[in-house]
């Protein structure tokens, strides 16, 4: 990652980002970041926001750089739109970036290659709420099939709760029931094929909620993860495992949870990781050695793949 290349070589490039989607303003942000780091290494980069009529205005660009977080920028919608210019892009491609939006699909293909992920139910509309009655086991959680940055997630403690949950996630898409996992999460980043050391989370919240995640203070990452060589081995393989069976490529990162006998459970894969302040590819990295600069320009790298 360290090897200094001719930022010339990348042509003139569009960093993509900000867009419709409810992680506008997280994409924002990282945007920013990536223009900001771009342009300190010396690459002709200019930031476009993606929303009306954004297409009309790549022209003339060589190459472009997604931090388009959410609907639009990271389920393959984008990645197809930029295939159809012929304007080579950083990150995954139009399959695998769906599959991995798409948490129902994603955790169905896991489930076919034998890869443990937590049990799910699936509701797409108000005509299906008489189907929780099947849920009996608390807490539980829910959340949107096909958004990030736990936009329209909750944890449910009681049976009186779920119905507000549901049509809470139902305002972004179909809901996802899912078992609840009690443990340590982790989250692995993946950049080039290599496995960066794992990150654990924590926080006092009751989960790893947008509030955590952005805007409290509070929230701990540890890496090193503290796990011991083995499970940390164990982590690794398993995230990369997942990241590969959706196809991804380039770079990306993989959320699981481990509970309390050890067992290790994957919740989802991020196409588009955030590039804030607060995010975690950028942590992972810095322990490996890696700045945001050259993680960035190692990105960038990417579309030539």
């Amino acid at each position: 990652m360290n090897k200094k290349v001719d930022p010339e070589k990348y042509g003139k490039v569009a960093v993509l980002y900000g867009g419709n989607s409810a992680e506008r303003d997280i994409s924002l942000q990282s945007g920013q970041a990536v223009l900001q780091a771009l342009k300190q290494e010396g690459v002709n980069a200019e930031g476009i926001d993606c929303r009306a009529e954004f297409l009309l205005k790549l022209a003339g660009f060589d190459r472009a750089f997604i931090a388009l977080h959410g609907r639009g920028g990271e389920d393959g919608t984008l990645q197809g739109a930029l295939e159809i210019l012929g304007i080579p892009y950083t990150g995954s491609g139009v399959l695998a970036s769906a599959l991995a939006m798409d948490k129902v699909l994603c955790k169905h293909l896991w489930e076919g290659f034998g890869l443990p992920t937590p049990k799910i139910l699936v509701v797409k509309e108000h005509s299906q709420l008489s189907t929780l009655e099947e849920v009996d086991t608390f807490p539980i959680m829910v959340k949107p099939a096909r958004e990030g940055s736990s936009v329209g997630m909750s944890k449910v403690d009681a049976a009186n709760g779920l119905r507000e949950a549901v049509e809470l996630a139902l305002q972004y898409d179909a809901a996802l029931v899912e078992q609840y996992i009690q443990g340590e999460e982790y989250t692995v980043a993946i950049m080039a094929d290599k496995v960066l050391p794992p990150i654990r989370l924590e926080t006092p919240r009751d989960f790893y909620d947008y509030e955590a995640k952005y805007l409290s203070q509070e929230t701990e990452y540890k890496c090193p993860c503290g796990l011991n060589d083995n499970d940390e081995t164990e982590l690794k393989e398993l995230a990369y495992e997942a990241y590969k069976s959706v196809g991804a490529s380039g770079w990306g990162r993989v959320d699981v949870m481990r509970d309390s006998e050890g067992q290790f459970y994957l919740l989802e894969v991020n196409t588009v990781p955030g590039m804030t302040s607060h995010s975690l590819v950028p942590m992972a990295a810095k322990q490996s050695g890696v700045s945001f600069n050259q993680l960035v320009m190692e990105i960038l790298e990417s579309s030539y793949s």
